[in-house]
Order: C-alpha cells, then sequence, then structure tokens
C-alpha cells in the first residue's frame, strides 16, 4: 500500500466494507443526497475530486453523473469524529443532485397528519434526464 492511501485506513468501514456518505452543498451547506462508498470509490473521488460510490443495487463503482451528467465537483472530503461517516462539500453541477430531477434526494417534508409532502419542485423530467442519446 503506498504512503498516499494511508489515510484510507483511518476510516472505519462497515462489515460489507462500506462507508455512508454525505454530500452537502459547499455553498449553502444544503445536504443533497446520501450514498456509499467502498474503499476504491473513496480513493477515486480524491484522486478525480469528483463523487464516486457504489452502487449497493448495482454491485459496481458508480460515478455520480455518468448517466445524467450532474456531476459532484468535490472541494473538501471530511470525516466524522468516529471515523464512520464522510462528508463531501461539493458543487452539484446542472443544479440537480436526485435521479428524480430534483435540487436534493430530501424533497419529502414529514405532515403533522402522518404522511409525507413533496416540497421541492422537479426541476427536470427524469425521461429527459436519463433518455438514451
Amino acid at each position: 500500500m503506498s504512503e498516499d492511501s494511508r489515510w484510507l485506513n483511518d476510516v472505519v468501514w462497515d462489515e460489507q466494507g462500506l462507508v455512508p456518505a454525505i454530500a452537502q452543498d459547499a455553498d449553502t451547506g444544503e445536504v443533497l443526497m446520501f450514498a456509499w462508498m467502498n474503499r476504491e470509490a473513496l480513493a477515486l473521488t480524491a484522486e478525480k475530486r469528483e463523487a464516486v460510490y457504489w452502487s449497493r443495487s448495482r454491485r459496481k463503482l458508480w460515478h455520480k453523473g455518468e448517466e445524467s451528467g450532474h456531476t459532484q465537483r468535490v472541494r473538501e472530503i471530511r470525516m466524522d469524529c468516529d471515523g464512520d461517516v464522510v462528508l463531501l462539500k461539493i458543487e452539484q453541477v446542472g443544479g440537480i443532485a436526485c435521479h428524480t430531477g430534483r435540487r436534493s434526494c430530501f424533497f419529502q417534508r414529514h405532515l403533522d397528519g402522518g404522511g409525507w409532502e413533496d416540497v421541492e419542485p422537479v426541476l427536470k423530467d427524469p425521461a429527459e434526464i436519463y433518455a438514451k442519446k
């Protein structure tokens, strides 16, 4: 292992070799999304300065924006006090982080009546975003 990658040993990886990753707008502080990273994803993120995650459903690396064009430029990588959560302070290219076409994946708010309400608009139709070019 190279000296350059020793910092990855400080991360507390779960049983599957993953760590939770939060993407936060570097300018506004808004939380845009949550995903998972494995060691390779975190190393690539640091190297490329663009977010790379681990897709648990597809069982492969996922470069954010590879299909949509909505990449995340990473300004800073932080780790919490326990070492088991990573925070990416990012610039969201194209302004859309969510696959639903919204700015943030956290667009649903709990109502006092017990349900959920969409509180952020769809900025672009997902069918348009993910149309095969």
